[in-house]
Order: C-alpha cells, then structure tokens, then sequence
C-alpha cells in the first residue's frame, strides 16, 4: 500500500496549488495549463466524494483519506508521461494531510510519511480573499483566515517552497504565469526554488538577473574613446562674468520651477579610514614602533594622520573619551597613545567611524560648534535651491541610518531656517532592493553563504537613478554627501546658480524646437535650425543618412534626439586626483558624443585608448544640474535613459572566499549615458570631496 504513495522521479517541473476550500485551486489550475500549453491534474477526493455522496448522502470519513492520497499520487505520476516541461497539480497530498489533523485530529502515519517526503518545485498557497461557494462537499465558509493560516504553517513545517496569490481570477492568473514562467528561467540559471523566493522577495526581475549572468560571462564591452573632451572641445569655458550673467538670470526664472537638491548619503566611511583600519589590523606594538610600520608598509597617509590630528574636528571629543577608556593614557608612550586614539575613533563600543554614514561624522570646526556634513548640506541648499523662500532637500541613505540623519537635522534645521528666513523641506529614499545585483563564484557560479542562501549586494551607485526617478522636481541639483567645504559658500552658490541658468536657457531652447516640431506644418528653416542646435550646442552630430531621409523621417528621429533629460556638469579641472572624467566617445552605429568615462570602462590594452586617456584634461563633474521633465510637464522615466553596457564587474571577498559580481551603471556615468549633456569648466574651489579622512586637513575644511 505504501509504494501507492511514492512520487515517481522525474525531470518535470511540479506546480503544486494549495489551500482552504473554495479558493479557486481548480479554476487557476486549468487556466494555468492552458496559458502554459502543459497539462494538469484535478483534485482526486472532489470526484471521489461526489460520487460518495451521490450513492448514498455520505461525507468525508477517516477511511476515505488513504484511498484519496493514493489515487491523487496516480493521477499525478500518471499525468508526467503527457506534461512537456512542466506539470501543474490542482492539489497534493498534504492538503489531504492538514484536512485529516483539522478534521479528525489524528494523520494515517503513511499519510504523514508521503505528507512529509512528497516534493514539488513551486507551491501556491491560494488565499481566501475569493468569495466562499457552497457545494455538496463544502462547509467551513467561517474561520478561513484561521484555516488559511493552518495552511501556511504546515507549508512552513514541510519547508516548501511556496507564494501566496491573492486578487481576482485574472490577476492570480496573470501573476501565476509570470512566476512560474520566471522560475523555469531561474531553473534554467541552476537555482533552486529556494533562490528564486529570495529574488522572487527582492522584486528582482529574472531577465534582469539573467542579464546579469551574461554580464559577468562575457565582460563589458569597453568604451571607444574618439577624444578627450578639452576646454572649447566639449566643455564650455565659463568667466566669473558670465557665471555671474547666468546665475542672475537663474534667479529671474527659478520662481517657476521646483527646485530641489538631491544628496547621495548612503554609503559607508569605510574607504575614509581604510588606512587607519589596516593600521589596527597589521601593526604590532610589541615588535616595531610606528615609525618602523610606516617604512615597512610606506605609508604616506598615517604620518599625516598623526602629526596633524589636533586640526580634526573631532579630536577633542575623542581624545577626552579614549583618556576616560584607558586609565593610565597620560603615562604611556607616543605610540600607544597614537593607538589608543585609532581604536577609540573606530572601536564599535565608541566612535565606530568607519561603520557609519559619512554624513554623520563631524566634518568642520567652528568657533560655535562642529558641524557634519549633512548640517552642511541644510545650509547650502538654503543659498541657491530655493524658489518662493522654500527649499527641498532629498537625502538618499540606509534605512538603518535615517534616525541618525533625523537627529542631526532636527538639531539644526530651525535654526538654519530662521537665520536664512527659509522653510526646507527635508526628504528621504532608499535603495530599492530591486537593484541588487547577484554575487557569483570565480566560475560563474551562484555564490552562497554558510547556509547555502544566495548573496546579493547593492547594485553601486548607479541604482540611486531609481530615486531620482521618483522626485517630483523641475530642476534637481546633485551633489554628494562628501562635497561640501567651510569656507567660500558664495562662490559654491554662484557656480550653482550659473549652472542651473544654463540649464534653463537650454531647456527653453529645446522646448520651443519641441514645441515647433510638432507642428501640422514643419519648415525647413526649423528643420535646420533644430540641426545646427544639435550640432553645435549639445555637441550631438546626426547619423550619415538623415539627410536622405523624408521630411517626417527627420522630424521623428530630431524629437527623439531633443527629447531627453538634460544635465548640465560642472568639470574641474584634473589635478591628479584617480578616478575618470570627459571624453567624446563613438557607438557601434558611429554616432560621436559627449560622456563621463570610468576608468573601468577604458580598454588599457589598446594602446590608442591609452593614448586618448593620458590626454584628459578634466576630472569627473563636481556638481550636476538636471532637468527631468519633457516639454509637456511630463517626468522622463529616467531608466529608459541608461546605457547597460557601461556598468562594471567588481571583485569582492567574503569570509577569505573571492566572489564576482555586476555593478550598475555609474548615476552620472552609464545611467545618464542617453541624456543631453552639457560640460561647462568651473573652479577647482567647488570641488571638495572628503574620499579620506585627510582630506578634512585640506584649506576648504579648515577654519
């Protein structure tokens, strides 16, 4: 009898439905076969029963469970010679199982075996938000949500892997499609039903995840260089006079618009004190002093460190806490007091610096008090993020960090909008789970933790183009948490204000061409006009063939070429700082533009590339000013904007294993790589990133 309840072996995909009556197993079951083109099994005890009760008034007996079970698992394993891929199951064993406990309180030990052993790659666990239907055989249309949850848990006991579907008939059918069809995909990558409930909880498209295994298979193509973007060659030179004529001309337009500043502020300091880390970890007191570690390691960072500590803002504070930790402080030695100062600023039962947010470290000194850099940022947006005496301020962080961000602004923020008579409205996002990127072995592989889960980690910084995409602003000024300066706020505003004037101007342009195009009738001169605008103020040359093509033809592909977000970036020059900056670059289809290279994305094999590289003469932009809606008011869906071939393939390690993973491309360099871009050259004074913590010892952070 027992050999009646085993699941043969096979290949087959098994969907399984479960759940209270009258929750419409038997209608998605058969709609689901048919929408996949596969076959499916109704529910056995249904037409067993019926007959039951048909021949003689009889309902469900304890007897009646084992011939039930039995006659399912034939229908089943006879079903799997007529499925293609997949097979779906109306129901299973353990629902006949939980039907036994609730009704009789007692399971058939071999029900309970089969219940325990019998196996299906996706459960649906149908909810009772569907209207109970009286039949013959139905009687519990009271406590289904309690029933529901009998349900659940015996899924959680047998460790099942199951979703709950909810909503009409058309919309669990929809989703159950779109699932199962997702985790055929997921199978096809090696994953396991398990790995595709994490994705399946992250919202993690599976042809996205799919993507991202071709990514790392085959590499990035790399960026074909045409020539550095120079001064007059790409980036707009632009004199205090004219930054003054463009700010001012900010300021007449700006009432209109809605203004707002939005602060990339997620990440960690740990790249802050990464020397100082390394320092704790690999110095041994006992067997060299600190000089020695410093010629052993040639350390040029913690000399500076060291020798110019008394000018971080947050010495005071951690020199009185690291003498209060350490009872004979004031009698040791330089050394170990240098240690002890280290410990204390990163230990995690003091300071833990390198843990936190960089904008809740202190980052400026004043007569008054010290200031972090998010209390920076407060008043900063006050001098040129403003239209109507109002001011929007969007942070993107942790949301395990936001309390501290609340805290600091709670603490300032009145007091900045009395001084400046101005109402900031401060906002927050964080990184939507969605954009998390997969992490694989050194072959390829799914890597895991020590519990066999998948790993996944944060997408980088180009999945904050996802918050972007939800602000409701006009005009959105970028800039990130770790550039901000104490000194010379009116220059900083200046340069933001011509900024934002030169988007304006742009706009208005773009959107009057917009505007002339779609027009019944169309001139020629407009034609030519929009042409030359292209040609030579966003710097975008049309492809060989326009001209040949009809009237209508050019005005489609010249709307679509106006019709983009736009930026406006503020380029300083380079100084020998790493990192990239801006080149012309040509596609595959040989079209020439302007973009923001990573290093990452050069091919420094090509010894042309290299060539075109050494020849840059500016940094990364320092500061961004976007316009994110059409010529109709609309927001641009900015995702529609992204160029995936321009992320990158980073090497991490976990617990002494190394992984692989896909990082999204960079928010101002892949993720805007369609929009309309505009260089302008601005001071080097605005550009003030705090990368490690001796940078807060340079001119802009000191009193």
């Amino acid at each position: 009898m027992e050999k009646n309840l085993k699941q043969l072996p096979t290949k087959i995909i098994k969907i399984a439905l479960f759940g209270p009556e009258s929750t419409g197993k038997t209608t998605l079951a058969s709609q689901l076969a048919d929408e996949l083109a596969t076959t499916w099994i109704p529910e056995f005890a249904r037409d067993y029963l019926q007959q039951k009760w048909n021949a003689s008034q009889e309902k469900c007996t304890p007897d009646d469970l084992l011939p039930i079970a039995m006659g399912q698992v034939h229908l089943e394993n006879e079903a799997l010679t007529k499925a293609n891929q997949l097979l779906i199951c109306d129901t299973n064993v353990l629902q006949t199982k939980v039907f036994s406990d609730m009704y009789y309180n007692y399971s058939d030990p071999m029900l309970e075996k089969a219940a325990r052993k019998h196996k299906y790659d996706l459960v649906f666990l149908t909810d009772v938000d569907t209207p109970w239907e009286k039949d013959d055989l139905r009687d519990c249309p009271q406590n289904r949500i309690e029933t529901l949850a009998v349900f659940e848990k015996a899924l959680i006991d047998k460790q099942q892997p199951y979703i709950k579907l909810s909503g009409s008939k058309s919309q669990r059918l929809a989703k159950a499609t779109q699932i199962v069809t997702d985790f055929v995909t997921a199978k096809k990558l090696g994953l396991t039903a398990f790995d595709y409930l994490q994705i399946y909880d992250k919202s993690l498209p599976l042809n996205v995840l799919e993507s991202q295994f071709e990514i790392i298979k085959n590499g990035i193509p790399k960026i074909n260089l045409e020539r550095p973007a120079t001064l007059k060659d790409g980036i707009l030179p632009l004199s205090e006079e004219e930054a003054i004529y463009y700010a001012t001309f900010f300021d007449q337009k700006k009432s209109v618009f809605k203004l707002k500043k939005f602060v990339p502020a997620s990440g960690a300091a740990s790249r802050m004190f990464k020397f100082l880390s390394e320092f704790l970890n690999e110095f041994h007191p006992s067997e060299e002093t600190i000089n020695a570690y410093i010629n052993r390691k040639n350390d040029k960072s913690l000399p500076l460190f060291l020798v110019a500590k008394e000018k971080f803002p947050f010495y005071d504070v951690v020199l009185e806490a690291t003498k209060k930790t350490f009872d004979h402080f004031e009698n040791w030695s330089k050394d170990l007091q240098d240690v002890a100062f280290i410990q204390t600023l990163l230990s995690k039962s003091a300071f833990d610096y390198a843990n936190k947010p960089k904008g809740v470290l202190p980052f400026h000194q004043y007569v008054t008090h010290t200031a972090t850099a998010i209390e920076e940022h407060l008043n900063e947006c006050t001098f040129y993020a403003v239209a109507n005496k109002k001011s929007q301020l969007h942070f993107t962080v942790s949301e395990e960090h936001q309390s501290s961000f609340e805290a600091i602004i709670s603490s300032v923020k009145t007091k900045i909008e009395q001084q400046k008579q101005v109402t900031i409205d401060v906002s927050f996002s964080y990184q939507d789970p969605s954009t998390d990127v997969i992490a694989v072995d050194l072959n390829n592989h799914p890597f895991r933790d020590e519990d066999g889960n998948l790993i996944f980690r944060p997408g980088g910084h180009g999945a904050l183009i996802e918050n972007l995409n939800h602000l409701n602003a006009d005009i959105v000024f970028i800039k990130n948490i770790d550039n901000v300066i104490q000194n010379h706020i009116e220059t900083i505003t200046l340069y933001k204000k011509a900024l934002g004037g030169i988007l304006i101007l742009y706009q208005e342009a773009l959107f009057g061409f917009l505007k002339s195009l779609d027009q019944e009738i169309v001139s020629t001169d407009t034609i030519q006009e929009v042409v030359h605008f292209l040609n030579t103020t966003l710097n975008i040359s049309l492809i060989d063939d326009f001209f040949k093509y009809t009237k209508d033809s050019k005005i489609d592909y010249l709307k679509n070429m106006l019709n983009r977000p736009i930026r406006v970036c503020g380029m300083v020059k380079n100084e020998g700082e790493p990192g990239g900056g801006p080149f012309w670059v040509t596609d595959k289809k040989g079209n020439t533009f302007l973009q923001i290279i990573e290093e990452a994305q050069i091919d420094f094999k090509n010894d042309a590339q290299v060539k075109i590289s050494e020849g840059a003469t500016h940094f990364n932009p320092v500061d961004l000013v976007c316009g994110i809606k059409d010529y109709r008011g609309q927001n641009f869906d900015l995702r529609n904007f992204v160029n995936p071939n321009t992320g990158f393939i980073v090497e991490k390690n976990k617990n002494g294993k190394p992984y692989k993973a896909y990082e999204l491309p960079g928010l101002w360099n892949g993720a805007m790589a369609k929009w309309l871009t505009v260089f302008v050259e601005v001071p080097l004074i605005t550009f003030n990133p705090v990368k490690t913590v001796n940078d807060l010892l340079k001119p802009a952070h000191q009193p």
